[in-house]
């Protein structure tokens, strides 16, 4: 059976002027603003093997991965979903000799396996930064107010951060608030489901008052507050204290302690950024582990910013000044022209339409009229 012409596999599309343009624009902005903060840029490829994609970061796992063989090695390669692992291979590797902490961005496509019903494009563009050695209170704070200004320099506005805390329950289970270790994954899924009877089936309804956790900052750290858990969620409450304090001023806060989808590989803080008229998340981050050849673990944080919901909404369009040159005229005119930031289309011929061509001017004389 034969593919209709230009018909392309699902979740995979064309960017057509001016959103190509756009989105290219986007990222380079969002790139800018990151490496204004000391954050050097890498560019590891489209595929490698597909044990390094799932192997370096702690807790990750071979999911999402698009796979087939390389005819070279005859072994299996993947296109990478996500650059974050890519970049804490680098760390490890080529830049493990670097002094700490290691600041890294990067900006590329990725391809998922599948599309969501909230994100049904699988190709995406991802833009984002890596700090390599430490997911210390000071570094989620510099992560932070690094993708919250990547965001405004890109043109999104009223920007909500919702911080999340993965390793919640692993950091209750053995203590404080004790399930057994076969129950552990089970009660995480049932707290992100927001499931109060699956808890209550499980034996777990001390864990109920974190499902009313959620919400606006204060309301939520009201509630978290209130909780008998012990030092190992006093310390959290106290990191996003100061988390408040030193962004809430910028962007509105929100907190859903028990929030897991998405954040698997994430350690003691994760985050989903939004912005207003962008529907779904447009970036994500937290901290996570880096595992090294020799066994060794070093502490991460980063995130990660997805290009094409920006470009989706109308970001990054930039109204070009468009001057046609009609048939005949001096090149140098031309190269003058585009030194000062026009746009030039030379006629190819006397048939050439400078307003079905796009133009906004036209050089009549020398000098540039508004068509």
């Amino acid at each position: 059976m034969s593919i209709a012409p230009g018909l392309l596999p699902e979740g995979l599309r064309d960017r057509l002027p001016p959103q190509a343009e756009a989105g290219s624009r986007l990222l380079h902005r969002v790139i800018v603003a990151i490496g204004r903060h000391g954050y050097a840029r890498v560019s590891p490829p489209l595929a490698e093997f597909e044990e390094g994609l799932v192997g370096r970061l702690k807790s990750a796992r071979a999911q999402d991965l698009l796979r087939f063989v390389d005819p070279v090695s005859q072994r299996t390669l993947a296109l990478r979903p996500d650059i974050t692992a890519q970049v804490g291979r680098i760390a490890a590797t080529r830049m493990g000799h670097r002094p700490r902490p290691l600041r890294l961005a990067y900006g590329g496509p990725v391809l998922k396996l599948r599309a969501t019903q909230l994100r049904p494009e699988r190709e995406l563009t991802q833009a984002g930064a890596e700090l390599i050695g430490t997911d210390s209170l000071a570094a989620v704070i510099e992560v932070l107010r690094v993708a919250i200004e990547a965001l405004k320099v890109a043109g999104v506005t009223d920007i909500t951060v919702d911080l999340t805390l993965p390793d919640l329950v692993e950091a209750l289970a053995a203590d404080v608030l004790p399930i057994p270790a076969d129950k552990v994954d089970a009660v995480r899924a049932r707290l992100d489901a927001k499931d109060a009877g699956g808890l209550k089936a499980l034996g777990a309804e001390a864990y109920l008052p974190f499902v009313a956790a959620a919400g606006p900052i204060d309301s939520a750290l009201s509630a978290l507050r209130a909780i008998p858990a012990g030092q190992a969620l006093g310390h959290r409450i106290t990191a996003i204290e100061a988390i408040r304090e030193a962004i809430g001023n910028d962007v509105t806060l929100t907190l859903d302690p028990t929030e897991r989808h998405g954040f698997e590989y994430q350690t003691w803080i994760g985050f989903s950024l939004f912005g207003a008229g962008l529907s779904g998340e447009i970036g994500r981050g937290g901290s996570y582990t880096i595992l090294h050849a020799d066994g060794s673990e070093e502490k991460a944080i980063g995130f990660s910013l997805y290009i094409d919901p920006l470009v989706d909404n109308g970001l990054g369009v930039v109204e070009r000044k468009t001057v046609f040159l009609p048939l005949g005229t001096d090149p140098a005119a031309g190269a003058a022209l585009r030194a000062e930031d026009w746009t030039t289309i030379a006629a190819l011929s006397d048939a050439d339409d400078a307003a079905a061509l796009g133009c906004t001017h036209r050089l009549i004389d020398g000098g540039i009229r508004p068509i």
